[in-house]
């Protein structure tokens, strides 16, 4: 799975015993996931557009969770507390929180922390589909740009990677005829 992060824009309003969190994902933000470091080669990536559409579309579950773990969901779309809103520019997310989560142990960590000003990031957890992405080398660097991904999960993080929407993703490998590129550059570099 891979993770992408936007610093700030996470906005948490209580009324009523409900906390409804309202965040944005902006989309076409490019960001360095390695400055190049021994091979001299930055990596950068960028989320494409409605890169997301298909499973939303569906109507497929994705869920709110605190810091990408699945045993702190927050809200999800199966329990009807959660709602994704995908345009050209970005993934607007609308999260509602009940009175009856807010006596959950790591709910309350997450409201505390997110009221101290910890927890202001927003962060994508997805899988990128068969040909849902693109690697072409963009001067000194190797740009991934993902078209089609599945959404699983978004998360509210503590750090995210990188401000204004930047995507961090791991264990990714460039096309072939760029790998064999870098690799014939590099040879005892690799990706990870």
């Amino acid at each position: 799975m891979l993770w992408g992060a936007h610093s700030g824009g996470l906005e948490l309003r209580t009324e009523g015993g409900e906390t409804r969190l309202r965040a944005t994902f902006p989309y076409g933000q490019a960001t360095v996931l390695s400055d190049g470091g021994r091979t001299g080669r930055a990596r950068q990536e960028v989320i494409a557009a409605r890169a997301f559409a298909d499973r939303l579309e569906r109507g497929e579950d994705v869920h709110f969770l605190s810091g990408h773990d699945f045993n702190k969901p927050l809200a999800s779309r199966s329990a009807g507390t959660l709602t994704l809103t995908e345009t050209d520019n970005a993934l607007t997310i609308e999260a509602t929180i009940g009175g009856d989560m807010a006596a959950v142990s790591y709910v309350r960590d997450f409201l505390a922390a997110h009221a101290a000003g910890l927890i202001r990031g927003l962060s994508p957890g997805f899988r990128v589909r068969p040909g849902g992405e693109t690697v072409e080398e963009r001067g000194d660097a190797i740009l991934r740009t993902i078209r089609a991904a599945d959404l699983f999960e978004i998360s509210a993080v503590t750090r995210p990677a990188y401000p204004e929407a930047q995507i961090e993703a791991r264990n990714w490998q460039p096309v072939a005829p760029v790998a064999r590129r870098i690799v014939d550059r590099h040879h005892a570099s690799r990706w990870r």
